[in-house]
């Protein structure tokens, strides 16, 4: 058996798509995958530092690591009209230089958190103490990730939509870039694409039954949501689109990538496609 380490956050949608194959749902050939569950922010620490095969990272980040790692196809979250929020307490106006917390400083909502809010101060913390944060007043306004964005404390109202930053920095029609998977490049080719293969697998499976693998995460007490707003929230982030970059997709990674440029976050600029795993290796072999 070949080990595979398969990094991914602990939130429900990375959860959802990648226990297919954890469940043995899925043919995995000859490899054996090792999960390891870690929140977003520490899985872009350690994607910097080269430390998993496989791994889930920011979309916003990946600029950082294309050198050592190439981007897989599948296993991608997207928002469509929703995302991350910003948040405040509802009595709290907030001035140009406010205090914010983030969930982390290479996470995608903080790179265009800070481009549209260059004033802020940003402060990073553990997205699951952010609610918190903001309310005890330690900081003027949080953003909220993962499953935080569809119940947060009375106190607190929306003041900025992540996809309206998107939307005003990007212009209509894209999709807002989230999270995706990154893998290893020092991995041989041919290995390489057949993990992703196996990982496209899996979201296929984990879609086509998705009412038993709810059930089953629900009562293994593997997610922090669960009943109705488990469903709501995989039917945002883990559902067909999900499955494999469409070209819509693909184009909203592109104009994500020109905006972090623009702006200075890297040194070049980069199309997605070229940092895809190129297919035509295993058609050539196969011929």
């Amino acid at each position: 058996m070949n080990p595979i380490q398969l990094a991914h956050s602990p939130d429900a949608d990375d959860i959802f798509m990648y226990y297919a194959i954890k469940f043995g749902w899925v043919d995995t050939k000859d490899y054996q995958f090792e999960n390891i569950g870690l929140d977003i922010e520490t899985l872009n620490e350690e994607a910097l530092k080269g430390t998993y095969d496989v791994s889930a990272i920011s979309f916003g980040m990946y600029p950082l690591i294309k050198d050592e790692y190439a981007l897989l196809r599948t296993a991608v979250s997207f928002g469509e009209g929703y995302g991350p929020k910003l948040i405040r307490r509802k009595d709290k106006k907030l001035k140009r230089n406010f205090k914010v917390a983030l969930s982390g400083k290479y996470t995608t909502n903080a790179m265009l958190f800070r481009i549209y809010y260059p004033e802020a101060r940003p402060v990073y913390m553990n997205f699951l103490e952010i609610e918190e944060a903001v309310v005890n007043g330690t900081v003027d306004a949080g953003v909220l990730i993962h499953e935080s964005i569809l119940d947060f404390d009375e106190s607190l109202e929306v003041e900025k939509e992540v996809w309206d930053i998107w939307v005003e920095l990007a212009g209509e029609g894209l999709p807002l870039p989230l999270g995706g998977m990154a893998i290893r490049r020092s991995l041989p080719l041919n290995r390489a694409i057949e993990i992703e293969n196996i990982l496209i697998d899996g979201v296929k499976v984990a879609n086509d039954r998705k009412e038993e693998l709810c059930t089953k995460l629900e009562n293994d007490a593997l997610v922090r949501i669960s009943d109705k707003m488990l469903t709501k929230y995989l039917d945002m982030y883990a559902s067909d689109e999900s499955i494999e970059l469409s070209a819509l997709q693909i184009q909203a990674l592109d104009k994500l990538y020109e905006l972090g440029y623009k702006h200075g976050l890297w040194e070049t600029p980069i199309k997605t496609e070229e940092y895809l795993i190129p297919r035509e290796y295993s058609e050539l072999r196969s011929r």
